[in-house]
């Protein structure tokens, strides 16, 4: 496996990219990484190196895995995925961007009597939803419970949890941590939901004091504590307490489970009246009382943890009498033969009859109904362990039938328990056969070969074989949305959900556009066919640019098309009429360039004129200022051209003007 510091920023297992450490813990290290595939954060829990060899570690964390994942609630940490890699087991979980309840407490100290009743109903709210799906925590504490920025709860850590009911022993050891321990769970007896109202009693009690109620020197004294001794009551330490609500903290802490909660929602109901100010329930405030008075835990001499103390009672000796120094003559003394022969007879009866007695309790033992264990998830030798040290059997000698099955299962890995009859929690007779189904690993199928299909139609095969399929567009010279490679190939046997590579085509690879606006459409249409565009020419009407000229494209210059796409040309048809502009009044050479200017020929007549001031000057202009003519049409401007006047024969004759017209045309450039 990895070290630490070579799992920091490596690719883990090729999907997740490890950011940094956020804790760790007595099984597994706890790290921020980025989902690969899917884009987004995730925390990854990875075994300890030094248990990823150990079996019953690696079943707890498997354990955990499962069972957190079969739970999809608002206030349970999601699982996204689990599996083996770098030499160890992993759970990939959803990433809370918070603290944990034990971070809070340490820091904070005592929560606000609203903000622990709200958490407490949160953590409740997980565990209504577990118990129904049959899920039993067995370590509920302010460590595996975590709180984000806006105080939603989420609880964690499954990995000791069970489904129903279960012993809390593994190979001689207590289960789960020893300050929010059951009482049930101190003894080693079978817990049920109960025990986790029971540790949820411990966390409220350490959210509105900031303390645990029982504290010792070992987990043993700790664990006597639980079955034995009474809490310190909370309104000691926060006098300012609610009645109802130390009452509902009491009876979570009952030593008898009968007398606690019996669900999570009967709890949650009393925290619910607790927060709109009103009195608990009748059983609360009878079970709180109880728990005050010190009542141990029923069957109190079962509750020894580890060697039983010896208790020696003292007595005052008897008093002395005056007549105990009276002379007397000593009694006569009888034969003790018929004495001792009476024990004697007395003994040996007593001694056939506890033999007796000893042969008709073996053979009731023998016949008594015991529980099934939960063997669902284990290794199948771990399996057969636990199913023969409870009297039950898997096989009729060696060459009886076996009752171990062995098929292909998708959900639990190979070699491991995935279903088991009778099942667990059953009770059935002593030596009685248990059936279990080992996982031989994933069915086996045969990948169809899908080349040459659409990719829709790929897809499609490839999930009804229950394989995966990944689609990877590729460019190539096959039609588009064609598959034209796959890995694995066709006719190969694979296990199920194995996932298939499809590489299908996205057409020929892109092609660089030029942009060929302002050059001629021969020139442009050569240059893109040169490339191998088609070409699609559009013709339109234009002011802006002279007939055959491009002045649009599509696709545009710069973009990618395939090789065998069209590029379509817009080309010019060329101006088609423009309007004159107004030359009266100006010089000749001014007109001359106007006109010149937008696209017409000019046409020059002269007029004589007697007004010195006309000579030069555009007098009039035809067609008029304005009048939309072709380019290359001809404007005819007439100029002044000054002439004096004849001398008149006599003052009272009339002055006649002469005028004279001269043309001239000028062409047009």
């Amino acid at each position: 496996m990895a070290t630490t510091d070579q799992l920091l920023n490596m690719l883990f297992d090729k999907r997740y990219r490890v950011m940094r450490k956020l804790g760790a813990g007595g099984m597994a290290n706890v790290y921020l990484a980025e989902d690969q595939e899917l884009g987004r954060r995730v925390a990854i829990k990875i075994l300890n190196e030094r248990h990823a060899g150990d079996e019953q570690f690696v079943e707890r964390f498997r354990r955990e895995a499962k069972n957190a994942a079969s739970l999809s609630h608002q206030n349970i940490v999601s699982i996204y995925d689990r599996g083996e890699a770098e030499g160890t087991y992993y759970i990939a979980m959803e990433y809370l961007n918070g603290r944990s309840l034990r971070e809070l407490i340490l820091s904070r100290g005592p929560a606000p009597m609203s903000v622990a009743v709200d958490y407490a109903r949160q953590i409740l709210a997980a565990l209504r939803f577990a118990h129904r799906n049959g899920i039993v925590h067995r370590d509920i504490k302010p460590h595996n419970v975590l709180v984000d920025p806006e105080g939603h709860v989420k609880v964690t850590d499954f990995g000791i949890a069970r489904a129903g009911a279960s012993q809390m022993t593994e190979e001689g050891s207590i289960i789960g941590t020893a300050q929010y321990l059951s009482p049930e769970q101190a003894r080693g007896t079978q817990v049920d939901q109960r025990s986790d109202l029971y540790s949820l009693g411990i966390v409220l009690y350490e959210m509105l004091t900031g303390e645990v109620p029982f504290t010792g020197d070992s987990p043993v004294e700790i664990a006597m504590k639980h079955l034995s001794a009474t809490p310190p009551p909370l309104r000691e330490k926060r006098p300012e307490m609610p009645t109802s609500l130390e009452m509902v903290v009491l009876r979570a802490l009952a030593k008898d489970p009968a007398a606690r909660y019996q669900t999570a929602d009967e709890m949650d109901a009393d925290l619910e009246r607790v927060g709109r100010g009103l009195a608990v329930s009748r059983e609360t405030e009878e079970a709180a009382t109880t728990v005050l008075r010190g009542v141990a835990f029923a069957d109190g001499a079962a509750t020894t943890i580890g060697p039983a103390l010896a208790v020696t009672e003292t007595r005052p000796p008897p008093p002395v009498s005056p007549d105990y120094f009276d002379y007397a003559e000593p009694p006569r003394r009888r034969s003790i033969w018929p004495w001792l022969l009476a024990v004697l007879l007395v003994a040996a009866a007593a001694i056939a009859g506890f033999y007796v007695y000893r042969q008709i309790q073996d053979q009731l033992n023998q016949n008594a109904p015991v529980g099934v264990p939960d063997v669902v998830g284990l290794r199948e030798a771990s399996a057969v362990n636990d199913i023969h040290a409870a009297g039950l059997a898997t096989s009729a000698g060696p060459k009886g039938d076996s009752h171990i099955h062995r098929q292909p299962n998708s959900s639990e890995p190979k070699g491991f328990v995935y279903d088991q009859t009778p099942n667990a929690g059953d009770r059935v007779g002593k030596g009685s056969f248990v059936d279990i189904y080992v996982s031989s690993g994933k069915a086996q199928v045969l990948v169809p070969s899908v080349i040459g299909k659409s990719s829709n139609d790929a897809v499609a095969e490839l999930t009804r074989k229950n394989l995966v399929a990944e689609v990877h567009k590729i460019a190539s010279s096959q039609p588009a949305d064609t598959v034209i490679a796959q890995d694995p190939k066709g006719d190969v046997k694979v296990p199920e959900k194995t996932k298939v590579r499809i590489n299908v085509s996205s057409g020929p690879r892109p092609i660089g556009i030029p942009d060929v606006r302002g050059s001629s459409y021969d020139s442009a249409a050569s240059q893109l066919q040169a490339l191998g565009f088609a070409v699609a020419r559009n013709d339109v009407d234009s002011n802006a640019a002279a007939e055959g000229i491009v002045i649009g494209q599509e696709p545009t210059g710069g973009s990618f098309s395939s090789k065998g796409s069209t590029v379509t040309l817009t080309v010019s048809k060329g101006p088609q009429t423009t309007g004159v502009p107004n030359v009266e009044n100006t010089d000749v050479e001014t007109a001359r360039s106007q006109l010149v200017a937008s696209g017409f020929k000019v046409k020059v007549k002269h007029e004589d004129t007697t007004d010195p001031s006309l000579e030069g000057i555009v007098i009039s202009q035809d067609p008029a200022a304005d009048t939309q003519l072709k380019p290359g049409a001809t404007v005819t401007v007439t100029v002044g051209h000054f002439k004096e006047a004849p001398a008149s024969p006599t003052t009272t004759e009339t002055t006649a003007t002469t005028t004279t017209a001269t043309t001239t045309t000028v062409p047009g450039q």
